[in-house]
């Protein structure tokens, strides 16, 4: 009993489940059991419309699908009929190109070796154009011969006999301008960047010089070189730009078709104010201490030589002594003291002649420290200077000389400097000290005279 009253309780559940659901789905309540299967049967009736409608649908889709599978079977199977046709068609093409290029090769025969000449001597003429003096004044002469030389490489294509005369003719042509000094007009761009159009001399294939300066030709522009040669090469070629006839003695440089490489190193050799700014600081004082040391010997030279010259004077006339020079002082001294005894005056002479050493050899100390001074800078730049290098080392490496180049430069540089003061300044030094040596001899000498003169009268 207890087992039906379970299965009437889960039955009724079932049942008020089924018409919530189905009155859920159709927005309203049933009110008894009755409208509850009225209910039920539409929304069955309702589902199974709904399933037809769906499953019509797949069917169409699938039917839609079939066919574009065999439409893409069907284009497969044309693509691939295509493929073959156009393998099929590829080697025969390939078949009959390779009897082409055997045919035009037993036509061409002896041609082949001559078409290889040919396009090397063709390439040989494209790169001397190039850089060949000539091309400054007769410009694009050889815009033909690239193609000269793809048809000559090429199969499709044969050179015409025109383009072969016209090849052997600006062969010829640049032989003959090669020897020739000629004149004509073109644009000189300045080193200020300014461009003006005057008369240019060509010398051969060797230089380029207008209005008194020589020139180079880069990539098709002609510049005025920033630094010319000496004065007399330029007064050469003005000279030579200004001649109409005869023979003018002219500095070329024949190493090179853009204007020289001797010319071109010439031209970056530096001026002495840049060589001096190589040694850098230490270098400079190197120099200002030589000028320094060079015009006191200079200086001392002539007062030494005025002076020996007043001695010589003096000791022509030594009865009348002079005091502008130390011999007529010391004189003077000897006659003012002449009735005193030998060692008295003896020792007014030798203070007098005292008195007189200093402005006799005034300046050389100095310059004997200048002298030994002068190395030692030197050799403090050649220090600097490795310094220099050794950190440019360390930075850019030992790959490019260049990095490297201005330490060792000063080093050198501040070398030569400092033996270049050093040498000159010993020399001075010891003229010097001999010319005071023999004045002072002279003084000594007739202070010694003078007293054995008092000795002999006492």
């Amino acid at each position: 009993m207890k087992m039906t009253f379970l299965k009437g309780c889960l039955s009724l559940a079932a049942v008020t489940l089924l018409s919530s659901s189905v009155a859920f789905a159709q927005g309203e309540k049933a009110q008894s059991l009755d409208q509850l299967l009225d209910m039920v049967k539409k929304s069955q009736i309702s589902e199974s419309a709904e399933h037809k409608q769906r499953e019509a649908e797949f069917a169409r889709d699938k039917a839609g699908q079939a066919n574009l599978l065999a439409q893409a079977k069907a284009t497969r199977a044309a693509e691939e009929a295509k493929s073959q046709a156009l393998e099929k068609k590829y080697a025969d093409q390939d078949l009959l190109v390779k009897q082409k290029k055997d045919q035009l090769n037993q036509r061409l025969g002896s041609m082949r070796e001559l078409f290889g000449h040919l396009t090397s001597t063709a390439g040989d003429l494209r790169a001397t154009l190039e850089t060949s003096l000539v091309s400054s004044q007769l410009p694009n002469r050889g815009d033909f011969l690239d193609s000269l030389i793809e048809k000559m490489n090429g199969s499709t294509q044969l050179p015409d006999i025109e383009e072969i005369e016209r090849l052997w003719y600006e062969v010829q042509r640049e032989m003959v301008e090669t020897g020739r000094v000629v004149k004509f007009t073109g644009n000189v761009v300045k080193p200020n960047g300014e461009s003006s159009s005057q008369e240019i001399v060509r010398i051969g294939s060797y230089n380029l010089v207008s209005n008194g300066a020589y020139l180079s030709y880069n990539s098709g522009k002609i510049e005025e070189l920033a630094r010319q040669p000496g004065a007399d090469m330029l007064a050469a070629a003005t000279a030579l730009q200004s001649a109409t006839s005869g023979v003018v003695d002219l500095g070329i440089d024949p190493t090179g078709p853009l204007g020289g490489q001797l010319l071109a190193a010439l031209i970056q050799e530096p001026t002495f104010m840049e060589y001096l700014d190589q040694g850098g600081a230490v270098g400079w004082v190197i120099v200002y201490v030589g000028i320094f040391g060079i015009l006191l010997g200079a200086w001392r030279m002539l007062v030494l030589f005025t002076m020996s010259m007043k001695v010589s004077a003096q000791l022509k006339n030594p009865s009348t002594p002079n005091t502008n020079n130390p011999l007529g002082r010391v004189l003077k001294v000897a006659q003012e003291n002449k009735n005193v005894d030998s060692e008295t005056l003896e020792l007014k002479l030798e203070e007098a002649v005292l008195k007189e050493r200093p402005s006799i050899e005034s300046g050389l100390a100095i310059m004997k420290i200048i002298a030994a001074v002068g190395p030692l800078l030197g050799l403090l730049g050649t220090v600097t200077g490795m310094i220099t290098t050794f950190q440019a080392i360390t930075i850019f490496g030992a790959g490019d000389p260049k990095n490297m180049a201005g330490g060792i430069s000063a080093a050198l540089v501040t070398t030569v400097q400092g033996l270049v003061v050093a040498i000159p300044m010993v020399l001075m030094h010891t003229l010097v000290n001999g010319r005071a040596k023999a004045v002072v001899h002279v003084l000594d000498e007739q202070t010694t005279g003078i007293i054995a003169e008092n000795s002999e009268r006492k």
